[in-house]
């Protein structure tokens, strides 16, 4: 069996029957289960999954691989990415999530974890998962046990232990759960609280009918944008699919950038932990280091990519880290990134002050951004080559290869050229003081990516 197109980077994932189906999924579980004992990883394997149609015979079938290695499947059933990461936190131990993220209906996938959520990917082991799942494996002598266990009452535990609610004024909040795993959670970790949810989209429906479950795509946000201003709440919450990563929306519906959501929690963070370590990647606002540095935390700049993120976080024993794409991570939360804990602490630092989400925002969102800009070219070297040309002629510039190129002009406006891993795309990231410099460079520097 070739499951070389599933196996990505960090994960597993598919169009679902066509590329991964749960004959492969109970491969891919016995792989796991069987890569984990021999490497003295555990015999024990939590499984969790989103809402997604395909989600309960993809769990099963996984249940069943591992079980007939000998490992103890313990299904956790409905579950938040985040929420696995907790439990194999919590638990201690290795774990894997079913869930396609933020792709469409037609998908699914795995996420893989370690026990203290600690990530696999396929330099760390996914790619020998991969070749066993490939090769199929005997059945044990003995197969393993099959147990359940409800973790959302004790996630919903642990985060309000990290940030209480508690003293906040009361606030009113737009909650969109895209259809995905928020709808599960968001109830249960504000029930009781005085925030006042008013939900949108909480109907678990891996089918999406409302709109993708991708809020890094501003399209998605509109409806979200439209009912802050509508119902006059103090924020809204978007959260993608499998609820692991959260954007945040103003009360007169502006989108507020990620970098700026790492930039105060990295404050609030750094008041609690003083001097500690902030990790963020190369394409976050630049605002994000100068603040880390004004609260006395040394900043930490690191590669695109979750597995990137926690190494370094592991590294650096950094208290806390940030990425545009609104993956927050947590020294707390065994490292791992959940959107979940972000928004408690958004809605803490707004219910402990006075004023609005835009005011309170406003010393960390410093600089203009372009955003991610997606260019499909034919010739990725070629491109790349010609825009490290444009940065060798630039005489008040200077750049490094870093995570692609980036190049930094004397007035302080940098942009970003990368290559995607796994398509054929370069991703444009521009930051400047104003909106007409940025536009400026973007438009020149995009002119160069696309061939004009």
């Amino acid at each position: 069996m070739d499951l070389s197109r599933i196996f990505k980077a960090y994960d597993v994932r598919g169009l679902y029957p066509g590329d991964f189906d749960a004959a492969a999924a109970k491969r891919i579980g016995a792989a796991y289960a069987r890569w984990l004992a021999d490497n003295g990883r555990g015999t024990s394997v939590l499984i969790a999954g989103d809402m997604r149609p395909t989600t309960p015979d993809v769990i099963e079938a996984l249940a069943a691989g591992i079980t007939e290695q000998g490992s103890d499947a313990i299904v956790t059933g409905l579950s938040a990415t985040d929420q696995l990461y907790f439990a194999a936190g919590w638990q201690d131990k290795p774990g894997i999530m079913v869930t396609a993220s933020h792709n469409p209906a037609a998908y699914n996938g795995l996420k893989f974890c370690l026990a203290k959520a600690a990530p696999v990917g396929l330099d760390t082991g996914l790619s020998d998962v991969r070749d066993l799942a490939e090769q199929g494996l005997p059945a044990a002598s003995r197969p393993g046990t099959r147990a359940e266990l409800d973790t959302l009452e004790a996630y919903v535990r642990h985060l309000r232990t990290l940030v209480s609610l508690e003293h906040t004024r009361p606030l009113k909040v737009v909650v969109d759960a895209g259809n995905g795993m928020a709808g599960h959670t968001v109830p249960a970790v504000f029930a009781g609280t005085n925030i006042e949810v008013v939900p949108m989209y909480f109907e678990l429906d891996g089918t999406f009918p409302n709109h993708p479950a991708d809020p890094l795509n501003p399209d998605n946000l509109v409806d979200l944008q439209a009912e802050v201003v509508q119902q006059g709440a103090d924020l809204g919450l978007a959260f993608d699919g499998d609820a692991d990563r959260c954007f945040v929306v103003d009360e007169r519906g502006g989108a507020v950038s990620p970098s700026a959501i790492t930039t105060m929690i990295a404050a609030r963070e750094l008041e609690k932990h003083p001097g500690g370590a902030v990790v963020y990647n190369a394409i976050t606002s630049r605002a994000v280091e100068e603040v880390v540095r004004e609260c006395g935390g040394l900043p930490v700049r690191g590669k695109v990519g979750h597995s990137n993120m926690k190494a370094l976080m592991a590294q650096h024993h950094a208290i806390f880290g940030g990425e545009h794409s609104a993956h927050y991570y947590f020294q707390e939360f065994w490292n791992a990134d959940t959107g979940m804990l972000a928004a408690l602490h958004v809605l803490a630092e707004l219910g402990r002050r006075s004023g609005s989400l835009s005011e309170v925002v406003a010393p960390y969102d410093r600089y203009i951004a372009s955003g991610e800009i997606n260019s499909t070219v034919d010739d990725l070297p070629g491109r790349v080559a010609a825009v490290t040309r444009y940065a060798d002629a630039q005489g008040d510039a200077t750049y490094e290869l870093f995570d692609g190129i980036t190049v930094t002009f004397a007035d302080g406006v940098w942009f970003n050229v990368r290559a995607s891993n796994t398509e054929p795309l370069l991703r444009l990231n521009v930051e400047a003081a104003s909106r007409e410099r940025m536009e400026e460079v973007r438009d020149h520097v995009l002119s160069i990516i696309r061939g004009g």
